[in-house]
């Protein structure tokens, strides 16, 4: 099967979009809910894991069916029916009168949010095993340049009002939902479809599919702790920035998308010539060694500056997540590819119920009053144990004969 290039263009401006969308409320949703919560960024910590938490149970129920619908019905309605979904939501947290009401809406986007998963199992359809990598990587740089543009956006209009990068927010996902109606093609033939199987579509069902192949169940602890590791960003890191450098939502908003183009360039100009130099599995283990150490100088960094000066090692992350897709793709057949996305972002889905718990916590305690040893680093360390665990399982897992 040849890779055809509108198709993949027409995913990359769609998850270009919907980034944008979710990037511009990044400075933003953490300190309306620390201001809901009087000012108190410890009390805030801990009642925005809670709303990462429910944010993630909904996806860990809702991704499988919708990655099983996908297989059955086709990617093209369930990307639609997501961007609609969040838009409308969107609009709801915009107008929220209290935190009762900003959780309903972050419940609501869990369900909404297919697009992304949708979206690799998209280019999966279209594209050779031999080129998945680096397709992988073009829509990773989609996420870069969403997030390079999206939070520079929240922290100006944040700046203006709290509530408007919601209302912006809002506009831009309906836009990516009509623009999807009008040039998205159905990337799976019907003749490739899967019959419909609850079992299959639940969360468990799905993550059985992992189990197929021994080295798809190790990758999927190794993507387990990646994606665990993740977490620490949206859950911990716009109060971080404040809490430890004084930074507001206009300077949040600029380094995210500082961190947005160091993304961009990895994912998009580097993938390609990474995994052709180094091969998948030693492009994994480059990917992974460089978050861990992106990790400890974020949580060592005691000055703004050294902060900043940890972004491009972090970025050389972006070599893992799209080595190990590509990896693990290989080993299940078209008709399987939505069910895989599904069982991955299950995963995903899993790490995000910890996660926003785990750092959060570690953040609240790190901080308060009393504390034995102030070290507000603490969950970036945390999350770079993980990525150095992760690697070292990546390195096995995928060894020669491992399989």
């Amino acid at each position: 099967m040849t890779a055809r290039p509108a198709a993949l263009t027409f995913v990359f401006a769609l998850v270009v979009m919907d980034v944008v969308a979710m990037g511009i409320v990044i400075p933003v949703l953490p300190k309306l809910v620390e201001a809901f919560k009087g000012g108190d960024t410890a009390a805030a910590a801990r009642v925005y894991g809670v709303f990462g938490t429910a944010w993630s149970v909904m996806q860990f129920v809702s991704m499988p069916v919708l990655g099983a619908v996908s297989d059955r019905f086709g990617r093209r309605p369930v990307i639609l029916v997501s961007c609609l979904g969040l838009g409308l939501d969107y609009f709801l947290m915009a107008l929220a009168p209290d935190l009762a009401w900003l959780f309903v809406g972050r419940v609501i986007s869990g369900i909404t949010a297919a697009s992304v998963a949708t979206a690799f199992a998209y280019i999966a359809d279209v594209t050779p095993p031999e080129k998945r990598a680096g397709a992988f990587g073009m829509v990773g740089a989609g996420f870069g340049l969403g997030f390079t543009l999206g939070p520079a956006l929240g922290g100006v209009l944040g700046g203006v009002d709290p509530r408007l990068p919601f209302w912006v927010a809002g506009v831009l996902a309906l836009a990516n939902a009509a623009y999807g109606w009008f040039v998205l093609p159905e990337s799976l033939p019907r003749e490739r479809r899967a019959a419909f199987s609850w079992a299959r579509a639940n969360p468990v069902g799905s993550l059985r599919l992992l189990r197929a192949h021994p080295e798809l169940l190790g990758l999927a602890a190794v993507l387990f702790l990646m994606q665990l590791s993740h977490v620490v960003f949206p859950a911990v890191t716009v109060l971080y920035m404040g809490y430890r450098y004084g930074w507001g939502e206009m300077a949040v908003g600029l380094v995210l998308a500082a961190v947005g183009v160091c993304s961009m360039i990895v994912q998009g100009g580097l993938i390609r010539p990474a995994v052709k130099w180094l091969g998948e599995r030693r492009a994994l283990a480059t990917g992974l060694a460089c978050g861990a150490a992106g990790m400890a100088i974020y949580g060592l960094a005691g000055s703004g500056a050294v902060f900043l000066a940890g972004i491009p090692v972090m970025a050389l992350w972006g070599l893992a997540g799209p080595s190990a897709q590509a990896i693990m793709s290989r080993r299940v057949g078209p008709s399987a590819q939505g069910q895989l996305q599904g069982a991955t972002s299950a995963l995903q889905a899993v790490t995000g119920m910890i996660g926003p718990t785990l750092f959060t916590q570690v953040f609240s305690v790190a901080i308060a009053d009393g504390a034995r040893a102030s070290l507000p680093g603490a969950p970036f360390l945390v999350a770079g144990a993980m990525l150095a665990a992760a690697g070292l399982l990546a390195w096995r897992v995928t060894r020669p004969g491992a399989a």
